[in-house]
C-alpha cells in the first residue's frame, strides 16, 4: 500500500490539515496517510527537520514524506521532490533538506506542476499533494520536475570541543518535556574514551552517570541518556525535566571529562 506521511505546522484547530488530506485522497483514495506531527511550531524548520529525520527511517522504502513547513506561496521559493535512501520527500527548498540529510540525496527535482500563479494560494494542496500522490503511485520524478544539483543550505549549531570539554545546546524538547541536546552519541564516545564525566546545566545542576533507560533512577530523579535519536538527553523519570530544571531551547550544556 502506498504511504504518504505528513509533517506540518498546521496544528489541529483549523481546516488546513483536513484540506490537505482531502486533496490527497481526492487524487488517490487508497493511499495510506500517516500523521507524523502537525504540532511543529510555526515556520520552525530546525524542529521539523529533527522530528522527520528521526522518524522517516522507520517507514518502508518508497514512502513519500510531505513536509508542510514554511510553505506559504512565494514567487522566489523553489518546491522540490527529493529522493534519499529509498524515500521520497516533497517540500519547500528552505534549508530543511540539508538539516535532515547526512549525505547527498540520490535525486533532486524542482517541481514544475504549478498552476497559474495568480490562483496559487495553498501550495500544500495545489502542488505538494499532486507531487506526493504521483510519487506514491510509482511515478518518475522527472515527470513532475526539472533536475536540480544543489539544495538550499541551512546549518545546525554544532557542539564545540575544547580540550576535555564538549559545549552543546538544547535543540529539542519533546512532549514528555525531555530535553534533547545537539551532542551525539558518536561525538560523546569519541571524546570520552571510557573516562568519567560530569554533565553541567542550568541552576548549578549536574549529572555524572549515563543511564540506559528512564526508569533506572527513582521517580522524580534526574538522569541523562542517549535516547532513540542518539543525542544526549536530560530527563526526569516520570517528571517534567524542561520545566523543573529550567531548561529551554538554545540553553547551553557542558560535558567535562576527567
Amino acid at each position: 500500500m502506498a504511504i504518504i506521511t505528513l509533517t506540518t505546522d498546521l496544528g489541529y484547530k483549523d481546516f488546513y490539515q483536513a484540506a490537505l488530506k482531502g486533496s490527497i485522497l481526492s487524487i488517490r483514495p487508497t493511499v495510506n496517510i500517516i500523521d507524523i506531527t502537525h504540532n511543529i511550531s510555526a515556520f520552525n524548520i530546525p524542529q521539523a527537520a529533527f522530528v522527520l529525520k528521526n522518524a522517516f527511517p522507520y517507514f518502508p522504502s518508497g514512502t513519500v514524506h510531505l513536509i508542510g513547513i514554511d510553505s506559504v506561496f512565494n514567487e522566489n521559493t523553489k518546491y522540490l521532490a527529493v529522493k534519499y535512501k529509498g524515500h521520497f520527500f516533497v517540500g519547500s527548498d528552505n534549508g530543511i533538506f540539508s538539516l535532515m540529510f547526512d549525505e547527498k540525496p540520490d535525486e533532486i527535482v524542482e517541481l514544475n506542476i504549478m498552476q497559474d500563479l495568480k490562483f496559487l494560494h495553498f501550495p500544500l494542496t495545489d502542488i505538494f499533494a499532486k507531487a506526493s500522490t504521483h510519487l506514491a503511485e510509482g511515478g518518475k520524478m522527472e515527470d513532475i520536475g526539472i533536475p536540480l544539483a544543489e539544495l538550499e543550505e541551512k546549518v545546525n549549531l554544532q557542539p564545540v570541543i575544547e580540550h576535555n570539554v564538549i559545549k552543546g545546546s538544547v535543540i529539542y524538547i519533546d512532549s514528555f518535556q525531555n530535553v534533547i541536546t545537539n551532542i551525539s552519541k558518536d561525538l560523546f564516545s569519541r571524546i570520552q574514551q571510557n573516562r568519567d564525566f560530569v554533565l553541567y546545566f542550568r541552576k548549578n545542576e549536574s549529572i555524572s552517570t549515563l543511564s540506559w533507560h528512564y526508569n533506572e533512577v527513582p521517580e522524580g530523579e534526574k538522569l541523562c541518556l542517549f535516547g532513540i535519536s542518539n543525542y544526549l538527553e536530560i530527563a526526569i523519570n516520570k517528571g517534567n525535566a524542561s520545566g523543573l530544571l529550567g531548561l529551554h531551547l538554545g540553553d547551553i550544556v557542558r560535558v567535562e571529562f576527567s
